[in-house]
């Protein structure tokens, strides 16, 4: 008799490093849990697999106490008996960006290789939704297969769990969906009845949704030990189920099988975020907004300054610290799992959480001052005060530049390299203690101040490189003067801001002649959902800013101006209080609005004081039409998503896991538009936005949620059992003082033709600034190079392919750049040149691995489809 189906029984576990137990809680388990699993790996030649979570971070957290068993992992790894890889930690696709999923498969891939093959599966069986761009990610490490759990569902083109999964370059996998999780084989019983009374109903489903009949029953679970009678319990399947196959397989078996019935798949594009079977926690991108602020702010700085910083300073001769790098990446990598990024922990692995990204953020601010030091120490000259300014970005910018100068006079000079006077303006000073210098210099009985300015100048800097300016205390300086304000707030050749009575601001665009009114409301809304989700209290009592009180001042400096707006809102303390009506807790956001005098980008910088519990606190800004989609960003690319979605008028009838809210997780940008007319809002770790508005449209981003359990049942917008477990989590409330950066962007034409996209990378790359003068805390000994006082590497045009990643090759004497389209239009062109150099490239992929013989001339136009990223290995000869 044919089988009905074949049932592939794969032993595994899933290890959740950290959850609402410690990383060191679960280590305990696991050094006991690998000894099993190594020595039934060991003696029983018929337990032929075992898949260890594909991730290696597993492996590192093993030999950190148990280095002795290296080889008996290595042996098993290449004897193709345990499976590992290929990430290093199972990341989430919603809230990180594209560059820290690249290094979390380049570590783990990385980590694999030394003992043996890695699983080329993109395999993240509980990562909440999948970002359409991982297909081409996958692609770029020689990975054709993947495997999920969450957010799929009819609407996206298939109710078959295995299809063909092609992202908008044409990248493709075959994927296989795992439509009842990774965990429905676990803990088998032996008895008839209790295997009848789990899998009846399981295979009917399985069976259904499949294409092929290739079933899939994983053994294994949530830090689940192996089980030890599982050959019983098959025996027993086969009893119980004569008219089914069943074996022991790795997932390569089953897709192997699946890719012999190709031509019967289908093929699906895009993401998968849909709660319809499964839960996808869609608003989980604003639990503990304090670290996912942290976790956006320390991942610019790793990607966008300081890899591209250590590049330049590699090009001079300087060492390009790869073991720093890497141990700061794996830091922030193991945050990026599902649940510790997504902050469904307790607020003891929170803290946790929070100590890695410091470190990470020490070690990466300790790395930048040190490469900055390297160069500026080593130019001709050194003995001199200097101000050496580096634009990490591929084109010229003109910057405004906020920075400080010290040194031991009333007054200073600045000059540019051929002795022409720059002008500045001094917005505060102050006197230091000269041992905050160097306490060599206290130690020495030298006891006068040092004066510290805060400086502000106006400079074009170099695409790419940097510009040195010399600083000459005792002389006088060129000191620019506050132009003459109009009686506006705020205002410039390109806005007109003024101050409405309730505290919120109309905006007027003078070049497109659009009016921005009522923006910076802040709303606060109840909260009566968990770390997982959002969801509103049942008795609703929204709130707003217009209805509080509200204070402003206004500071003018030469090249910018600042408005403060201070405002506060009584608000219920808690959810008990917004059903009574009443509201003995206080809200207050201080807002700094900065223009400069040439600009036209607008930024927000918020500080959050909440004194609150269970609301959730957003900040509106409208737009003067009604918008039909949102443009947003993801990784290596865009996409428009709904501002509505039909399927919320049909979920509960439907009988959804979660309501389909039309909330928005984005990485750097969302942009409404109408004709040719648009407003980009570019932030900082503020990832979650959702157009609201009847007769107009209005951005509202998320600042903050504050929930007390970590999982809560019966929620209004996810009925039913709880998400993880009613811990409490009083962390969660997020009380206290929060720091938020947003800044918004008009545009005339095509959002991403017009360089929206490499506008808001330039706003998240800040101009780094170093002050070099005669007295240093650490010292350093000169080198036998000599660095230029000014310097560009190479340039890229500010619109057209987008820059991701400048950094040196793992394993070459090369620099690797990644550029990638940022675009929906069928190619795009970019020219890249280098500067002063005579570079050799080869095309590789993401791993940085060769893709054959063929290069690029720098100079010739580079062409991309849609969504697409390509990646360089250059060799430069002087």
């Amino acid at each position: 008799m044919k089988a009905v189906s074949r049932v592939h029984i794969t032993p595994h576990m899933h290890w959740d490093r950290e959850w609402y137990f410690t990383t060191e809680e679960s280590r305990i388990l696991l050094v006991n849990n690998m000894e099993e699993i190594l020595t039934r790996l060991e003696q029983d030649p018929e337990y032929k697999y075992y898949v260890l979570d594909g991730q290696t971070a597993i492996l590192e957290d093993y030999f950190a106490v148990k280095p002795e068993n290296h080889t008996r992992v290595k042996a098993l790894v290449q004897a193709g008996k345990l499976i590992i890889g290929p990430w290093y930690t199972q990341t989430d696709t919603t809230v990180v960006a594209g560059e820290s999923i690249v290094r979390n498969l380049m570590y783990g891939m990385r980590d694999c290789l030394s003992f043996g093959e890695p699983m080329k599966i993109g395999y993240l069986p509980d990562s909440f939704g999948m970002s359409g761009q991982l297909p081409h990610i996958y692609n770029g490490f020689g990975i054709k297969r993947a495997m999920f759990w969450r957010g799929c569902s009819e609407r996206h083109g298939t109710d078959k769990t295995e299809f063909l999964w092609r992202s908008q370059d044409g990248s493709e996998v075959t994927a296989q969906v795992l439509p009842l999780g990774y965990a429905i084989g676990k803990y088998l019983p032996e008895d008839e009845a209790g295997l009848r009374k789990r899998l009846d109903n399981y295979f009917e489903v399985l069976e259904k949704a499949s294409q092929t009949n290739e079933i899939l029953l994983p053994n294994g679970h949530d830090q689940m030990p192996l089980q030890q009678n599982i050959f019983a319990v098959m025996d027993k399947l086969r009893e119980i189920y004569p008219q089914r196959e069943f074996v022991i397989s790795r997932f390569e078996e089953i897709f192997e099988r699946i890719e012999q019935q190709r031509d019967a798949l289908a093929t699906l594009t895009g993401e998968f975020n849909d709660g319809k079977y499964m839960r996808v926690h869609r608003t989980i991108g604003s639990t503990r907004m304090d670290i996912k602020i942290a976790h956006a702010r320390i991942e610019n700085k790793i990607v966008n300054v300081l890899e591209p910083l250590a590049a330049l300073a590699w090009t001079l001769g300087f060492e390009y610290h790869h073991g720093l790098l890497e141990k700061m990446w794996k830091e922030i990598l193991k945050n990026h799992a599902h649940d510790s990024i997504g902050c469904c922990c307790s607020d003891k692995v929170h803290r946790e959480i929070m100590s890695r990204f410091w470190l990470a953020e020490d070690m990466a601010d300790s790395l930048v001052t040190f490469y900055m030091r390297k160069i500026v120490d080593n130019m001709a000259h050194s003995e001199g005060d200097k101000l050496t300014l580096f634009n990490l970005m591929p084109w010229p910018r003109d910057e405004v530049i906020n920075t400080t100068i010290r040194l031991r006079a009333s007054q200073f000079r600045l000059t540019d390299s051929d002795g022409q006077d720059v002008a500045y303006f001094i917005r505060d000073k102050r006197e230091i203690d000269p041992g905050l210098v160097d306490r060599q210099i206290v130690h020495y009985g030298n006891y006068e101040p040092f004066m510290e300015y805060d400086v502000q100048l106006c400079q074009v800097l170099p695409a790419m490189g940097w510009l040195t300016l010399h600083v000459l205390p005792g002389a006088e300086g060129q000191q620019a003067n506050v132009p003459e304000q109009s009686d506006a707030l705020l205002e410039n050749n390109a806005w007109r801001i003024t101050l409405n009575a309730d505290g919120t601001l109309k905006m007027e665009d003078k070049e497109s002649g659009l009016v921005y009114d009522r923006v910076l409301e802040f709303e606060d809304g109840s909260d009566d959902g968990d770390e997982y989700d959002y969801s509103p209290s049942r008795e609703e009592w929204l709130l707003t800013s217009a209805k509080g009180t509200h204070q402003h001042s206004v500071k003018h400096d030469a090249w910018q101006s600042r408005a403060l707006i201070r405002s506060t809102l009584a608000v219920p303390l808690n959810l008990a209080e917004r059903s009574a009506r009443q509201a003995s807790g206080s809200l207050a956001c201080e807002t700094t609005i900065t223009l400069s005098h040439h600009g036209r980008r607008v930024e927000f910088d918020v500080k959050v004081l909440n004194q609150a519990d269970d609301h959730r606190v957003r900040v509106r800004i409208p737009v003067p039409y009604k918008a039909e989609s949102v443009l947003t960003d993801t990784q290596f690319g865009s996409l428009n998503r709904p501002v509505q979605d039909p399927a919320m008028n049909v979920w509960q009838a439907e009988g959804w896991k979660e309501a389909p809210v039309p909330v928005w997780n984005f990485l750097n940008y969302a942009a409404l538009q109408q004709g040719p007319n648009g407003l980009a809002l570019f932030t900082e770790g503020l990832r979650e936005v959702e157009i609201i508005g009847e007769t107009q449209s209005a951005f509202a981003l998320t600042l903050l949620r504050g929930v007390g359990l970590l999982g809560k049942d019966d929620l209004l917008l996810r009925p039913g059992r709880p998400s993880g477990i009613k811990m409490p989590v009083p962390d969660s409330q997020v009380r206290g003082e929060l720091h938020c950066r947003f800044s918004l962007l008009p545009f005339s034409g095509s959002a991403l033709n017009v360089g929206v996209a490499q506008q808001a990378r330039s706003w998240l790359t800040p101009v780094q600034c170093y002050n070099k003068i005669p007295w240093d805390a650490m010292k350093l000994n000169r080198t036998a190079i000599t660095a230029p006082e000014t310097f560009s590497l190479c340039t890229l045009p500010a619109t057209g392919c987008q820059l991701s990643a400048l950094k040196k090759a793992e394993d070459d004497e090369a620099l690797i750049i990644r550029l990638f389209n940022p675009s929906d239009s069928e190619c795009c062109e970019s020219v890249m040149r280098f500067n002063h150099h005579h570079p050799v490239c080869v095309e590789t992929g993401m791993d940085e691995e060769p893709l054959g013989e063929g290069g690029h001339i720098p100079g010739e136009p580079l062409r991309f489809r849609p969504g697409q990223s390509r990646t360089w290995r250059i060799r430069i000869d002087e």
